[in-house]
């Protein structure tokens, strides 16, 4: 993992999408950047219709 890189990584199945960490550099910290990428992680998700799976805890307060 780069540590530069802001990131939201998850594991793709057949129809099926878990986001299993969300990472910001520290110097970033406090943007709101893990908020957009988990947004759009999730906006992306739907969009192609995933079954939506959160084992980052980070993502799980964006659902339900």
């Amino acid at each position: 993992m780069n540590q530069e890189q802001a990131i939201l990584e998850y594991r793709l199945t057949e129809r099926k999408i878990n986001f299993h960490h969300t990472f910001v550099p520290p110097a970033m910290r406090g943007k709101g950047i893990a908020e957009n990428l988990v947004r759009s992680g999730l906006s992306w998700a739907k969009q192609q219709q995933l079954t939506i799976e959160a084992s980052c805890s980070y993502v799980q307060k964006f659902l339900g």
